[in-house]
């Protein structure tokens, strides 16, 4: 794909489920152009330069709803009301058993069958560069307990910066809550070539690992003499075919990192650094959360209507790479992980920067 196309506000604009749904544009005074619909709260567009100048569209999307509704339901959005996977649905809150939805046998992911990533987000443009999406999680909704308002806020910075930053309070009764987003993104401005050849930086000593199913056993594993150490910089596909069991359970990459930083101040802090060596374009990626989960596309495959992307764009194998900042998945069943558990009356704040550059 050469070049990027701007999205056609008009074939995002409809109702669902009795709510508008429509695409935002976000500019900087740099020049940096984000586009966001309040359908899942989906970043669906993200223009930077490379080395030369040149406006690339960084991230992988889809032309119009009807191509997003019928895509990869991840693509883009803003996780909630719990990422990650739970499994069998079930946890122990204040020792009273949770059953919540099981939308992808035998775990709940992201949020169950309709969590954000399926809900029309009220929506206001706050300026030229910033926007404010919110939603309630209702008490009850895919069997998760308590009323949960959540406020998004995504804003431009002069620095080539998004920012996701939100709030979610527990109105009325005890309940979890772990965020992320789930943009995909492929520096190269190609949405459809491999990002094999991109290098990537994580500052993370251990990782989480998983049990057959995907889900984190409670064990930290050190990377080190692993496949999984990105401590010093390495092609996302240096490595990828190693043998390695979290290797050929997620085929490819597919991990959380529990991220070597102070604790504590509540300012983002640097999980990660990928640098696209033919463009030039760099990504650096903070936030508030203890871990960052690394993905690498290993779920796309091409297919019709689901990987077709913008401008006819079809979307493979290793095509996109996640950088998914988090409270570390499944902490409602393991009591030495940072608490995801919010009282009456309890807020839970965070952010997200992905600041774009050029090497």
């Amino acid at each position: 794909m050469a070049g990027y196309s701007d999205l056609d506000r008009g074939n995002f604009r409809t109702t669902v489920d009795g709510k508008q749904v429509d695409l935002f544009t976000l500019r900087s005074r740099t020049g940096m152009v984000a586009r966001i619909t309040n359908y899942g709260a989906k970043i669906e567009q993200i223009l930077v330069p490379d080395r030369q100048g040149v406006l690339g569209d960084v991230v992988q999307g889809y032309d119009g709803i009807d191509a997003v509704m019928q895509g990869q339901p991840s693509m883009g959005s803003f996780i909630g009301r719990y990422c990650g996977r739970i499994p069998g649905g079930r946890f122990t809150l204040d020792g009273v058993a949770q059953q919540v939805a099981v939308n992808s046998p035998p775990n709940c992911l992201h949020g169950g069958q309709r969590g954000s990533r399926f809900r029309v987000f009220d929506a206001r443009p706050i300026d030229d560069a910033s926007l404010e999406l919110s939603y309630v999680f209702q008490d009850g909704e895919e069997g998760f307990p308590g009323t949960l308002p959540l406020r998004l806020v995504y804003s431009l910075g002069d620095d080539n910066a998004l920012t996701i930053s939100w709030t979610a309070t527990a109105a009325d009764r005890t309940t979890v809550a772990n965020f992320t987003d789930h943009t995909f993104f492929n520096l190269s401005g190609d949405g459809g070539s491999s990002i094999l050849d991109h290098v990537a930086t994580i500052p993370a000593s251990r990782y989480l690992s998983l049990d057959a199913n995907g889900v984190p056993t409670g064990e930290l594993v050190d990377v080190a003499g692993t496949p999984h150490d990105f401590r010093e910089p390495a092609a996302f596909g240096a490595r990828i075919g190693a043998d390695d069991r979290m290797l050929a359970l997620g085929k490819g990459y597919d991990l959380h990192y529990a991220s070597d930083r102070p604790a504590g101040g509540g300012e983002p802090a640097r999980q990660a650094l990928v640098v696209h060596p033919a463009s030039g374009r760099t990504l650096e990626v903070l936030s508030t959360e203890p871990g960052i989960q690394l993905y690498t596309g290993n779920a796309l495959e091409g297919k019709t209507p689901r990987d077709l992307g913008k401008g006819g764009t079809l979307y493979g194998r290793h095509s996109g790479f996640c950088l998914e900042p988090s409270r570390f998945p499944n902490a409602v069943n393991i009591p030495s992980f940072p608490s995801t558990v919010l009282r009456p009356g309890e807020s839970y704040a965070g952010s997200i920067v992905y600041r774009f550059g050029v090497a």
